[in-house]
């Protein structure tokens, strides 16, 4: 009798070593990753994983790339749901987007936002224009209101002339957007994600009916700090 091949047991078995790869990691975190433990849970052998992923580290930027990726979707589909001329409105449904991502896959927020792996450092090159496009949609709000003239920001703290370099890699694969837009965009954004990594720790209590009232408290306090009034 002729044994099926892989492909007819698993017809996208790259896929399938991802999603095994997810579940690995949400039942027992990542630094316990194992291609063993993914090839006999899908009973297939090591060798057949090492065609697509030839070590544990491979694998584990093509999970962080996914990750980014689906968190870049969210923000972009958040922003592009209002119109543009609506940037009060875009960065309120960015940031609404943020923590809704990370409650929906707190695996993948973890992975990218959490606990460094040991012995695993990613490969920035690789990295770099899924991480940079994922928080384009908020950085292209940002500069949207800078343009306009609707940018509150005087005397925000300029970057150091040594740092300016990874600002200018991040352009080449996210936008050629103002070295100011990206600057307040990290801050924006350390603030949101300060109080969702928080959250998911169960570390801040819930307020409000959903539990969520005090996150969007301070998106509220975001536009308002940096929107300019309409006099």
């Amino acid at each position: 009798m002729v044994r099926p091949t892989l492909k007819k047991q698993i017809p996208n078995l790259q896929e399938a070593i991802k999603e095994t790869a997810w579940k690995q990691i949400a039942e027992f975190g990542a630094t316990a990753l194992s291609l063993r433990a993914i090839a006999r849970e899908l009973k297939i052998t090591a060798p057949a994983i090492y065609n697509y992923f030839p070590d544990r580290d491979a694998l584990v930027t093509a999970l962080i790339i996914e990750a980014y990726a689906s968190f870049g979707d969210y923000q972009l589909v958040a922003r592009d749901s209002l119109p543009r001329e609506k940037m009060a409105e875009r960065l309120y449904a960015i940031g609404i987007a943020y923590r809704q991502w990370a409650i929906d896959f707190p695996q993948r927020y973890q992975l990218i936002f959490g606990t460094p792996i040991p012995g695993y450092q990613a490969p920035k090159m690789e990295v770099m224009p899924t991480a940079a496009r994922s928080l384009s949609a908020l950085v292209s709000v940002i500069d949207d209101l800078r343009v306009a003239n609707m940018l509150q920001a005087e005397n925000f703290p300029p970057v150091q002339p040594a740092f300016e370099e990874h600002f200018r890699i991040w352009k080449t694969y996210a936008g050629d957007y103002d070295i100011s837009s990206l600057s307040v965009s990290m801050l924006v954004w350390s603030r949101v994600h300060g109080l969702v990594s928080l959250e998911l720790a169960g570390n801040i209590p819930p307020h409000g009916a959903d539990g969520a009232a005090l996150y969007r408290y301070e998106l509220n306090l975001i536009t308002k700090q940096f929107i300019k009034e309409n006099k």
